[in-house]
């Protein structure tokens, strides 16, 4: 295991989970698929030209089926390969529930949850965003792994204010999140606060030289009354919480408070004290999040990614349950708002996704949010180094190696395997130094070995035929001297803007990738949305 200080992993998050040392993470945040039955899709760039309006492609599938593969896996785990109690609560969701899709859903979560809660430090905290559809199931999951007594908050995270009218139904507004702790006496946690209330700020209606304050009834712990000339509330079972709010200080700090006029009497010689505006955290955080809402299409963090979550959301729960240097793992992290939050928070943080979509996103989100520097703090794991791992990708999922290839070159991937003409990705670049009128570079990917003059032609008549400027064709293993001599007969391609002239079919390996060599290509864009520059949170620190 690299001693890199931030990991990121492209692969199945139970095979990384075994890898990781027991006890070695400090936070969990997760936000697993929710068994909606819905497929969901990345949207590409918002540029409003004709080619790339409205450009997605499939990210992941949450859609399950009980197959004879997940029967096996069900009867592996109920006889000795999970926990008793875990595999106690799929017995019983066996019988509750039968062979279904919510069933199948809970044997995949399973094992993933026992994992998290080996690698969880005595003092870690594990959050589990999910929805209603299923969160009472994995409730029972998360008792039977760590353990009912470990079990903290159901926090309810209101999405959205929007009112709507829908016969025979509540409207659904809210996502769950469980918390559960490795150990709850000893697990780790500061309060957050979120800002006062408009009625709450109007209670500060008196003023001094200091500014906006409240008159709070004053008890003194250690004084008895006739201490003073005055009379003062002693703190004891009889006054504590009488009156509403109260301050309560010690003998010691009574004279200071005097000093600096903070004490008010009333006319019957009952203290007060002034408590300003800016003293205070504001409202202590409750189980229902209602203050920070779902992202908006049109919201400048939104990154076009299904199921994205606002950074705010994140870094609620990160300065809750950790602390700057402690290790974030997102088993789940998607677009990659939990990494960016730790990032940005001065934490270390592990990252795990199965698709490759996912992990070039992140790479391209922290790259566009912290600077290029942040990618050399990155251990990256699961992706090919070198020739035979791009073999090894290539046979496992040859979707995900061509959208691995293309990412080389910022094209944006095909939305799906079949039925594209031989083209698996396309490059952009502007014509005229705008973002509107774009020139594209059609990208084709050959994994295999037979390799020949005709994919060279066929990408030069493709090009031809949908009025592109130029193609690449990106090849696993050496081209001929017949492709070489096609791709030399090519033809050039000139930038109106610029005068420059490129070669217009252009061949190169993916080991040449690898080494840094890039195709002679005109300026491309990045075919994602792009974040925005991250600000630092007072007290935070970039980690590398």
């Amino acid at each position: 295991m690299s001693s890199a200080k931030n990991r990121l992993f492209y692969g199945d998050n139970l095979d990384v989970l075994k890898q990781l040392p027991t006890e070695s993470v400090d936070l969990v945040y997760l936000d697993p698929p929710f068994n909606s039955a819905r497929n969901y899709n990345v949207i590409f760039a918002r540029a409003d030209h004709a080619n790339s309006a409205g450009a997605q492609i499939q990210a992941f599938e949450d859609t399950w089926e009980w197959t004879h593969e997940t029967e096996e896996q069900f009867s592996e785990y109920v006889n000795g390969g999970l926990p008793v109690r875990v595999a106690e609560a799929l017995r019983a969701f066996h019988t509750l529930l039968g062979e279904n899709d919510a069933l199948a859903y809970l044997v995949n979560m399973a094992p993933r949850l026992v994992q998290l809660h080996r690698v969880l430090k005595s003092t870690g905290s594990l959050y589990l965003h999910c929805d209603p559809t299923m969160s009472h199931y994995l409730k029972i999951l998360l008792d039977a792994a760590f353990d009912a007594s470990n079990y903290v908050n159901d926090i309810s995270w209101v999405r959205s204010s929007l009112r709507s009218s829908i016969s025979k139904i509540y409207r659904r507004a809210h996502d769950v999140i469980l918390f559960y702790v490795k150990d709850s006496s000893a697990y780790r946690f500061d309060v957050q606060y979120r800002e006062l209330s408009d009625a709450s700020k109007s209670n500060y209606s008196k003023t001094d030289a200091n500014g906006l304050y409240r008159l709070v009834p004053l008890l003194v712990s250690g004084l008895r009354n006739g201490d003073t000339g005055k009379v003062w509330q002693d703190i004891d079972p009889a006054s504590r919480g009488k009156g509403g709010m109260h301050w309560v200080t010690k003998r010691e700090n009574l004279d200071k408070y005097l000093a600096d006029e903070r004490v008010v009497f009333s006319s019957s010689g009952t203290p007060s004290l002034k408590y300003y505006d800016y003293e205070s955290p504001g409202v202590p955080v409750s189980d229902i999040w209602d203050d920070i809402k779902l992202l908006s299409p049109a919201s400048k963090e939104a990154l076009g990614y299904p199921t994205q979550k606002p950074v705010a959301l994140l870094e609620r729960i990160l300065e809750a349950s950790s602390r700057p240097g402690d290790v974030v793992l997102d088993p789940f992290c998607g677009c990659g708002t939990t990494v960016d939050a730790a990032q940005k928070l001065g934490r270390q943080w592990i990252g795990i996704d199965i698709t490759y979509i996912a992990i070039d996103l992140i790479l391209k989100r922290l790259e566009h949010s912290h600077g290029k520097l942040v990618l050399d703090s990155i251990d990256l794991n699961g992706l090919p180094r070198d020739s035979g791992g791009a073999q090894a990708l290539f046979d496992r999922n040859p979707f995900d190696f061509e959208r691995w290839a293309v990412s080389f070159i910022n094209a944006q991937p095909n939305e799906k395997q079949v039925g594209d003409k031989g083209i698996d990705g396309v490059a952009r670049f502007p014509l005229d130094g705008g973002v509107k009128n774009l020139g594209r570079v059609l990208v084709s990917v050959k994994g295999g070995k037979n390799l020949n003059p005709s994919m060279v032609r066929d990408l030069s008549g493709t090009v031809n035929t949908q009025k592109a400027e130029m193609g690449v064709l990106i090849i696993q293993h050496s081209a001929t001297k017949g492709m070489l001599d096609e791709a030399h007969h090519g033809g050039t391609y000139t930038h109106p803007s610029t005068g420059q002239s490129f070669p217009r079919i252009q061949i190169i390996t993916t080991d040449e990738l690898l080494a840094g060599t890039k195709p002679d290509l005109p300026g491309i864009l990045s075919p994602y949305i792009q974040a925005q520059p991250t600000q630092l949170s007072a007290g935070s620190q970039q980690l590398f």
